[in-house]
């Protein structure tokens, strides 16, 4: 890559770790959480494990808000004078403006940018970051990478199992005589993130057949394609995502695992409790 000097930009939806950002001097920008109007900076203000604390204990609203263009400006600003370029990769922009707002402003200060649209959030998309890194340490011309990173995005898989539908309900995902015969029947429903969206891929009876349901398609998967890590993600409930972790181990022994909190762009919808399960084919 001709020892450019590269910036990489996220936001807080990529879950990656302190360590691994300090390590890669990764520039992230926060998405702001609000709860009764009042505004946070995500891992600045709060923790996404508070946000998850405050949700189940306090009534009112919780919603996500799309991060202010200024912040990106502000950054890029500072960025022009001591790279190159940059390479941004953002959460879905179907579900936060973050995206468009980090393309915008690098126009605004006419910071050459390399955006690309991770259409998932959470584990896939600090596993593109990863990548990313990995390819340009092995050299790979800066445009090859973005498109091998693109191409991998319909591979990413983040399947989510909310544990009641209250949240999806305040949000407007399902209506109320919905939430009400789901809960007289028991009824999960299976949320995939796909092609950016949150979809309903099934509906199951009772929790334990919606994890068999996440065992199975994993399973399925790597039957015909390479997995070399699979995320429990959780709403705050380490407990269940524990006891999934261990049931993965004992059932695919030579599957790496990870266990994350599930980001709040997504659980703002899903609720507390939510489980899920997130890998990308290789």
């Amino acid at each position: 890559m001709n020892n450019a000097k590269i910036a990489w930009i996220t936001d807080t939806t990529a879950s990656l770790s302190k360590e691994f950002i300090e390590q890669h001097q990764i520039h992230v920008i926060p998405l702001h959480v609000v709860i009764n109007n009042e505004f946070y900076k995500e891992t600045v203000d709060i923790t996404e494990q508070e946000f998850y604390e405050r949700m189940k204990d306090e009534e009112g609203k919780f919603q996500t808000s799309q991060t202010s263009i200024s912040d990106f400006v502000d950054l890029y600003k500072e960025l022009k004078e001591n790279y190159d370029f940059g390479i941004a990769i953002h959460a879905s922009s179907t579900l936060t403006g973050t995206y468009q707002s980090s393309v915008m402003a690098a126009e605004m200060e006419d910071f050459k940018l390399y955006a690309i649209d991770s259409q998932t959030g959470s584990f896939p998309l600090s596993f593109l970051i990863k990548k990313g890194i990995d390819l340009v340490e092995q050299g790979l011309d800066v445009n090859k990478v973005v498109t091998q990173l693109k191409g991998l995005r319909e591979h990413t898989r983040l399947y989510l199992v909310p544990s009641n539908l209250d949240q999806l309900q305040k949000s407007g995902r399902v209506s109320g005589g919905q939430k009400i015969l789901a809960s007289l029947f028991n009824i999960k429903p299976i949320l995939s993130i796909e092609e950016g969206a949150a979809r309903i891929k099934d509906k199951v009876r009772t929790e334990k057949k919606a994890i068999a349901w996440l065992v199975n398609k994993l399973k399925e998967d790597l039957e015909t394609k390479t997995v070399s890590k699979v995320a429990i993600v959780h709403a705050n409930d380490l407990k269940k995502a524990t006891e999934l972790e261990k049931y993965i181990k004992e059932t695919l022994p030579n599957l790496e695992t990870e266990i994350l909190m599930l980001i709040t762009v997504a659980g703002v919808h899903t609720g507390v409790g939510t489980l899920g399960l997130s890998w990308v084919c290789e």
